[in-house]
């Protein structure tokens, strides 16, 4: 298999883990989030450890603590775990539409923070579609007379996450061991106060038990695919492929969980995934462009 339709294989096969997931997390349904969470960080810092002491990749894990670096960890360290939290919570509240809708706005989001952060500018499509998206959400402010907060701080909670790991270069799967290791004292307190008071869920029944440890490779798997799939990918490939996840979630909502799907959801959608396109096409024509010019300046060599 050619390296790229290899690393295609592996992200598809990771956006479509991550789709999957709120069948995972609705199998544990009766089981806190926050212990949920807890879990998935302990058992992923035994499976990260595996692979990276065992697969020869601590130099990654060392790059990754460097002094300079350790703020910045434990910064990302607790925005991937409010974003995992209010994940977990909000697939176990029957509300997956308004997480899906979090990360079709995500894209946008990473577009806004770019902005603000390592001043990017927008092109008029980029701008079009941010001002679309944004009607979208108005649409459901005005029309539900509620902020949509879940969605929202999904968006936020991973965009800032993606925008401190850019800025600090930190590998994917060494940060990560070294931020689900900060949480995993906390992880481990939480989860023995629980068990001490007769509440925690592990080792009360073998498929439940057998879930939670499953956390484990759930959180880790996709990670490392998605990892391959991005060395041989080109990013205009990525950025289609990335909505997979956010699409197998919204058809789950409707046609399987049977959420409630409205007019104003219609219309909120329509507006950010009309938004997204303006993006997707914007985004494709500027490597389009860029790569026409390295082949130009190739020959002209």
């Amino acid at each position: 298999m050619e390296p790229r339709s290899r690393g295609l294989a592996y992200a598809l096969a990771a956006y479509l883990l991550w789709g999957a997931f709120p069948l995972y997390f609705k199998a544990l349904h009766g089981v806190p989030a926050p212990e949920i969470l807890a879990h998935r960080v302990l058992w992923s810092v035994v499976l990260l450890a595996g692979i990276v002491f065992l697969g020869g990749r601590t130099p990654l894990l060392r790059d990754a603590l460097r002094p300079g670096r350790r703020g910045v960890l434990a910064v990302t360290a607790v925005l991937i775990a409010a974003n995992w939290l209010i994940y977990i919570w909000a697939v176990n509240a029957g509300r997956v539409l308004e997480a899906s809708l979090g990360y079709f706005v995500n894209p946008l989001v990473n577009v806004l923070l770019g902005m603000a952060f390592l001043r990017e500018r927008l092109s008029r499509v980029q701008a079009f579609a941010v001002a679309l998206a944004g009607a979208g959400v108005a649409v459901l402010v005005v029309r539900l007379g509620t902020v949509p907060w879940l969605p929202l701080s999904l968006a936020l909670s991973f965009g800032l996450y993606g925008l401190l790991r850019k800025r600090a270069g930190i590998d994917p799967i060494g940060g990560l061991l070294a931020e689900t290791a900060l949480l995993a004292p906390v992880a481990l307190a939480y989860l023995v106060l629980r068990g001490a008071g007769g509440e925690g869920a592990f080792g009360h029944g073998a498929w439940r038990t057998a879930l939670l440890v499953a956390a484990g490779p759930v959180t880790t798997v996709p990670l490392v695919w998605f990892a391959i799939g991005v060395r041989s990918l080109r990013l205009s490939t990525m950025g289609l492929v990335q909505y997979v996840t956010p699409t197998i979630q919204f058809l789950m909502a409707v046609a399987l969980f049977r959420e409630p799907f409205t007019r104003t959801h219609a219309v909120a959608f329509g507006c950010i995934w009309a938004s997204l396109a303006a993006y997707t096409w914007d985004a494709l024509a500027r490597v389009r462009r860029v790569e026409a010019a390295a082949s130009e300046a190739a020959r002209a060599a």
